[in-house]
C-alpha cells in the first residue's frame, strides 16, 4: 500500500485540476482510476496476509506431523513388545492346556508360571496425544495430506475396535478363570512363587506350591474353556496388533514425504 501512495496523491492533484478547469469527463476517468489502484492495493495486501497465514498454518502443520510420527514410532515399539508378550501368554495357556488334555502335572512351578502368566494379562495403550490435541482443539484440518487424515482416522477406528475385544476377554477371564479359580486356588504361595520365578529370586520365595488345588482345578471344565479363549483371544488381538503396525508404518512414510517436500521447497 505504501508503494502506491505516490502515484495516488499524483491522480488527486490530477482529479483537483480537472474539477478546477470544470473538466468533468476526463475527472470521471481519473476517478476510476484512482478507485482501481486502490482495489488493487487491498487486493495485494489481501495476498501478503494470505501466503503469511498459509507460512504459519503450514508451519503449525509440519510440528503436528514431527509430533505425530513420534507417537507413531512409539506406538510401534509399544506393538511389537505387545506382540511378543502376548505370543508367551498364547504358549502358556496352550501348555496349560496340554494338562487338562492328560498331560502329567510333574513340574508344579513351570505350571503355577503358565496360568499366573494368563491372569496377569494387560490391556493396550496407544500413544495418540498429538493425535488427540488434534481433535479436540478442531485444528486436524491442519493436516493437509487427506491420506495422513484418513490413516490416522483408520488407526483410530482399530483401537476401538482393539478395546472391544479386551473387553470381550476382560469378561471372559472374569467368568471362566478368575471366579472358578478363587475357589479351588490358594493364591498366597501362588502369587509368591511366580514373584520369586519373575524376578529370578530378587523378590517373592521360592514356597511349596499346593498340587492338590492344581489337582482340582484340572478337572474344572470351566477353567479350561478359559483358558482356550485365551488362547484365541489373545491371537485375535496380536492380529490386530500387527494391523496397527502396518497402518502406523504406511502413515509414517506419508509423514516423512510430506517432511521431505517440506524440507526441498525451503531450500
Amino acid at each position: 500500500m505504501t508503494k502506491l501512495g505516490p502515484m495516488i496523491k499524483f491522480f488527486r492533484k490530477i482529479r483537483q485540476s480537472l474539477v478546477t478547469e470544470n473538466k468533468v469527463s476526463k475527472y470521471l476517468l481519473y476517478a476510476i482510476g484512482e478507485i482501481v489502484l486502490v482495489v488493487i492495493g487491498i487486493l495485494i495486501a489481501l495476498q501478503i496476509n494470505n501466503a503469511n497465514e498459509a507460512r504459519k498454518s503450514r508451519k503449525q502443520e509440519v510440528h503436528y506431523l514431527k509430533n505425530l510420527k513420534t507417537d507413531l514410532q512409539l506406538n510401534i515399539a509399544e506393538l511389537d513388545q505387545y506382540i511378543t508378550t502376548r505370543n508367551g501368554r498364547i504358549e502358556s495357556a496352550k501348555k496349560v492346556l496340554e494338562h487338562f488334555e492328560g498331560k502329567p502335572l510333574t513340574d508344579l512351578n513351570d505350571f503355577a508360571f503358565n496360568t499366573t502368566n494368563i491372569y496377569i494379562w494387560q490391556k493396550f495403550t496407544q500413544h495418540d496425544n498429538t493425535f488427540q490435541e488434534l481433535v479436540n482443539s478442531g485444528n486436524l484440518a491442519l493436516i493437509s495430506n487427506d491420506s495422513i487424515k484418513n490413516g490416522l482416522l483408520n488407526l483410530e477406528s482399530l483401537y476401538q475396535k482393539l478395546k472391544n475385544e479386551e473387553a470381550h476377554f476382560r469378561y471372559d477371564a472374569e467368568v471362566l478363570l478368575y471366579e472358578p479359580s478363587y475357589g479351588v486356588l490358594d493364591l498366597n504361595p501362588i502369587v509368591k512363587n511366580f514373584t520369586y520365578q519373575v524376578t529370578g529370586g530378587q523378590a517373592g520365595q521360592n514356597v511349596e506350591l499346593p498340587r492338590a488345588n492344581y489337582e482340582a482345578m484340572l478337572k474344572d471344565i470351566k477353567q479350561k474353556n478359559g483358558f482356550v479363549m485365551a488362547v484365541y483371544e489373545f491371537s485375535v488381538m496380536n492380529a490386530q496388533f500387527n494391523e496397527m503396525k502396518a497402518v502406523c508404518a504406511s502413515i509414517i512414510a506419508l509423514i516423512d514425504k510430506e517432511l521431505k517436500n517440506e524440507k526441498e521447497q525451503r531450500l
